[in-house]
């Protein structure tokens, strides 16, 4: 079978070795499209390949129709949103994700980033701790387990809320379980966000939701960048100078943000799963899915069933 590496944000050189060795153990023949910059090259690219790794990149309904022979497509990370799922059913294409490889390296970075914050961005003035603070993690997956992990470490106090994660679950953790997610902005210094960018997501943290947060809130953002209602979040900003926000995922209204110094925060780029470990740890976990699926047919982590 061949199979296309499509990666406008190329793997690092060690990933593509391990994906190499994965898919050609298993004599499967590998193609590379890099840093491509072109709709129209990746169009081509997918001509005649039985099976495609992504990371970030854009998979719509003309890339499904001119990848006539495409049997599935596996997205190096948890977040599918970028790949039209009602279009692949329809082109009967498998989709799959690698969920929990890119969770520490998201993880660690929220905590990089909210030391930074609650340092003044390494102004020289007095900051203050992480230690005894209440965080508040949306969504209970892979990555809010590990930054659940990660702040018991900082003897945080952690709270939780998953529509899709049963409270006791939460609980057996070591974590609160809260009831919704107004409960957990009411009660938390910090909220860090998780969720996917869903129909009920998308722009979910709005005014009303983050004005319930105590004195000095920060929300911290590594998910995606469509769950922020930007427009009510600068509003809300401009209404309280103790609220700060700070994300990986550079926002539409970045220049409204930046106007807000010393409270708000964005990376160039997305961060979370920049780390050479997070980088191979998808990325060969895609390539194994493969192998399993031309194998097996196993269809384990398939998300458009």
């Amino acid at each position: 079978m061949k199979v296309l590496i499509a990666t406008e944000k190329p793997f690092a050189e060690a990933a593509v070795k391990g994906i190499k060795e994965e898919l050609e153990g298993a004599k499967h023949e590998v193609v590379l499209l890099e840093k491509y910059t072109d709709k129209s090259q990746l169009l081509s690219a997918v001509a005649d390949v039985d099976a495609m790794i992504i990371r970030s990149d854009k998979i719509d309904a003309e890339v499904f129709s001119a990848a006539k022979s495409l049997k599935i497509i596996v997205r190096a990370g948890a977040g599918y949103d970028n790949i039209d799922l009602a279009a692949s059913i329809a082109n009967n294409v498998v989709v799959e994700n690698t969920p929990g490889q890119n969770s520490n390296a998201v993880a660690e970075l929220v905590f990089g980033l909210l030391v930074f914050a609650i340092r003044g961005f390494y102004n020289g003035k007095p900051g203050t701790e992480l230690k005894g603070k209440k965080l508040g993690i949306l969504a209970f997956g892979n990555v809010g387990r590990n930054v659940a992990r990660v702040a018991k470490g900082f003897e945080m106090d952690i709270y939780a809320y998953d529509a899709f994660c049963p409270a006791n679950v939460i609980e057996a953790s070591g974590v609160h379980a809260v009831n919704n997610e107004k409960e957990l902005f009411k009660k938390c210094d910090i909220v860090s966000l998780h969720i996917p960018a869903t129909s009920e997501t998308k722009k979910s943290i709005n005014y009303n939701l983050v004005n319930m947060m105590p004195k000095g809130g920060i929300v911290i953002n590594t998910a995606r960048k469509e769950v922020i209602n930007e427009e009510e979040l600068i509003r809300l900003m401009n209404d309280r100078a103790d609220i700060k926000y700070i994300t990986d995922i550079k926002p539409d209204a970045d220049e409204e943000f930046a106007k807000f110094e010393g409270r708000y925060f964005s990376t160039p780029k997305k961060m979370g799963a920049q780390t050479a470990e997070a980088n191979s740890n998808a990325g060969i976990a895609a390539a194994r899915q493969i192998k399993a699926f031309f194998a097996t047919g196993d269809t384990k982590f398939q998300v458009n069933k």
